[in-house]
Formats: structure tokens, C-alpha cells, sequence
């Protein structure tokens, strides 16, 4: 069943919508909460948690992607649930990633529509592997080591394109009026 049909039913208040929403999107829903939580139970109970939030919001929001709608959903309660469970203590990689583009992406401020068209602009401009790269690291999550196997690259490799690739977004925003 494609997307359009998927939030047809949501529309029609057809239960059947989570349960196809489920079958297209579960196994992404739950590799991208793994990522950040690293805890089967947590991930299960987020992706769960995602299908009531994207039931509540469809309508009245009608997503162009749903798979989008539905991966920023489970990302967004993943760190979220993350929050609540290490305040102290989170993962070292998970926080790496975060400071990494820390760096480049300034804070949001009124302009943070103008910001994303931005990011999505560098984006479009980048070749496939590099956005592979960007967003599995920064989007999904993925340890290094992961995107290294994933893209049969060493390591080593990753880290120096996504290094050299937050580099160009930083010149890519100062066009733009970014500075951070």
C-alpha cells in the first residue's frame, strides 16, 4: 500500500492505517530508535509510542513523506526517552554526533525555516555517499563503525568525510548568513 493510501485511512479513522504504517515503516521506526537508545525494550516501546502520536496527528497533518513524518516522530520520542533515562549519563556516541554538527548548525532562532532550506539545499548538493554518510550519522544515529561497514569504508574514512563534510556546511551557512 503506498503512503497515499496509508494516510487515507488515517483520514478515514480506519485502524488499519497502523497496522500498514506498521508493515511499511516498522523495521526503519526501529532501527532508528535502536540507534539512540541501544535498549530493545525502550526502541519497542517508542516505535509503539510513535504509531499513537502519528494516529493523533493525522489529520489534521498530511505528511508529503510519511515515512519522514513517522522516522522524526520515533526520533524525537527516542531522544526524548533517552533524556529521561541517562540525564546524568548518555551515550558516548550518541553525544559525539550531536557535538560533532554542534560545531557547524547554529542555534535555531526565528530564522529556522530558512536554516533547514538551507541544510536541505547542502544536502542536494552532496553526492550520494555523502549523504549516506551525513544522514545515517546525524539523522539515524549510526555509530561510525556501523556507517564503516555499511559503506565498506574503514572507520578511519568516515570520520574524515564527515569531518570534511561538516567543513562545507560551515562555509555553506556562512553564505547563508549562519555563522555559529
Amino acid at each position: 500500500m503506498n503512503d497515499q493510501d496509508i494516510v487515507a485511512l488515517y483520514f478515514d479513522r480506519n485502524e488499519q492505517a497502523i497496522r500498514e504504517t506498521a508493515d511499511k515503516y516498522g523495521g526503519v521506526c526501529m532501527q532508528v530508535s535502536m540507534n539512540i537508545l541501544n535498549s530493545s525494550p525502550d526502541a519497542e516501546e517508542c516505535v509503539n509510542d510513535t504509531y499513537l502520536k502519528t494516529w493523533n496527528s493525522i489529520p489534521p497533518t498530511k505528511p508529503r513523506s510519511l515515512g519522514a513524518f513517522v522516522c522524526r516522530i520515533v526520533r524525537n520520542l527516542s531522544l526524548n526517552r533517552l533524556r529521561d533515562l541517562h540525564r546524568r549519563r548518555r551515550d558516548r556516541d550518541l553525544t559525539l554526533s550531536f557535538d560533532e554538527l554542534e560545531s557547524c548548525i547554529p542555534m535555531p532562532d526565528e530564522r529556522s525555516d530558512d536554516l533547514a532550506a538551507m541544510l536541505s539545499d547542502f544536502l542536494t548538493r552532496q553526492g550520494e555517499t555523502d549523504r549516506l554518510l551525513f544522514m545515517g550519522r546525524y539523522w539515524y544515529a549510526c555509530s561510525v563503525k556501523d556507517l564503516a561497514a555499511r559503506m565498506n569504508m574503514t572507520p578511519n574514512a568516515v570520520n574524515q568525510r564527515l569531518f570534511k563534510l561538516r567543513e562545507r556546511l560551515r562555509a555553506h551557512l556562512a553564505e547563508g548568513g549562519y555563522h555559529v
